[in-house]
């Protein structure tokens, strides 16, 4: 309801009481909050009523949208913070975790077994001919060989597993509960996917060719012993691959 700002009469001074209680539609919009708001602060505040001066309303109403502002400022500086935590625990080529934010992982899960005796399984995986698909199509080939590469591991994974970019043509599985007889057969698993979904580049199928390394996370050990003793036993199986 719009208050006539002309011709003041009788019937029109209840509109004004009502105005000031905060229920109208013009550009006072929002009075209500403020009023209720600025009846709250003078509450805590402990302002008489009489003392409630046009300045005095004034000068709060100004510090409760100063007040505002802070904490709209303060909750974009939480999503900012949460972003940046995001972008830093992410591989700068992949949309999986880089190997800060994986090594991280694999650590509490090795203290997550120390304490309950519930063991977990590594699982290291190397893509075999990155360098002769950089050599041959270039490196953009050679980056979409790898998200090629981990976009089917992740399709193959479980919501709890955890993947991560250990660095070059390297990843880093994490399977929790899984046994080394387990972890096994999930790498085979995964090869077979990856190797039975060739990369298309540019109208070419390239088939990927991938070692790989188990290793028990039984809580003895630390991460970056458990990820060396998984990368000896990938070479050993690449190795096998070799000879075939």
């Amino acid at each position: 309801m719009r208050v006539p700002t002309t011709g003041p009469s009788r019937r029109a001074e209840p509109l004004r009481r009502k105005t000031v209680a905060g229920v109208t539609n013009t550009s006072r919009a929002g009075a209500t909050t403020s009023v209720r708001g600025i009846q709250d602060t003078t509450s805590i505040m402990g302002i008489p009523p009489e003392e409630m001066t046009e300045k005095v309303r004034t000068a709060i109403m100004m510090l409760m949208s100063e007040v505002d502002n802070m904490r709209k400022d303060l909750e974009l500086a939480h999503r900012k913070i949460s972003e940046l935590e995001k972008l830093a625990d992410q591989d700068s080529l992949l949309s999986i975790s880089n190997r800060r934010a994986f090594v991280r992982e694999m650590t509490r899960m090795i203290s997550y077994s120390q304490r309950y005796g519930i063991n977990s399984s590594l699982i290291y995986l190397d893509m075999n001919d990155l360098k002769k698909i950089n050599d041959t199509y270039g490196h953009k080939a050679g980056d979409k060989a790898l998200s090629h590469m981990a976009n089917v591991i992740v399709k193959n994974l479980r919501d709890s597993d955890i993947i991560g970019r250990l660095g070059g043509d390297e990843f880093g599985i994490i399977l929790p509960k899984a046994s080394e007889e387990m972890a096994k057969i999930k790498a085979q698993s995964l090869i077979n996917s990856i190797t039975s979904t060739p990369m298309i580049w540019e109208g070419k199928e390239i088939i990927l060719k991938v070692a790989y390394g188990i290793h028990p996370l039984l809580g003895n050990e630390s991460a970056d012993q458990a990820l060396d003793q998984a990368d000896q036993n990938m070479y050993a199986h690449k190795k096998e691959l070799k000879k075939e």
